[in-house]
């Protein structure tokens, strides 16, 4: 499985940014795909994840700091299904300052993503992509 993660910057607080996750080379038709933050000197935490079974969306699930202001999806298009590739995106609005970490995209069969947002059952992780908010 690879994973490409895309559109982290620099944002001014109460303004929007769009995370891209392009997953790709799954052997299996059941899996978890989950968006995760860590700032400096704070433990890595989830933040939302969608499971999928047979290119169908089952579930999704966000964090309560981000609720009513992130939204986790799977913007699969015909193009990606023919490549046998996955999109998760996760706009987030509303930003604040606290918001500011590097997100990280991460992937592993369909139990890994549950409302708990654990990242213990990921097994591939993205290089992770740097989201600023100023205040």
């Amino acid at each position: 499985v690879q994973l490409v993660e895309s559109g982290g910057g620099l944002v001014q607080a109460g303004g929007s940014l769009r995370l891209s996750c392009a997953a790709s080379g799954f052997a299996y038709n059941d899996y978890g795909v989950g968006w995760f933050r860590q700032a400096p000197g704070k433990e890595r935490e989830g933040v939302g994840c969608v499971h999928i079974t047979a290119g169908e969306t089952r579930a999704a699930h966000v964090a309560d700091f981000s609720r009513g202001r992130f939204i986790i999806s799977n913007d699969d298009t015909e193009s990606s299904k023919d490549n046998n590739e996955i999109m998760i995106r996760l706009r987030m609005s509303v930003l604040k300052p606290e918001d500011t970490a590097v997100y990280y995209c991460a992937a592993g069969r369909g139990n890994a993503c549950n409302p708990g947002l654990g990242r213990d059952d990921y097994d591939i992780w993205g290089q992770g992509t740097q989201v600023t908010v100023s205040s």
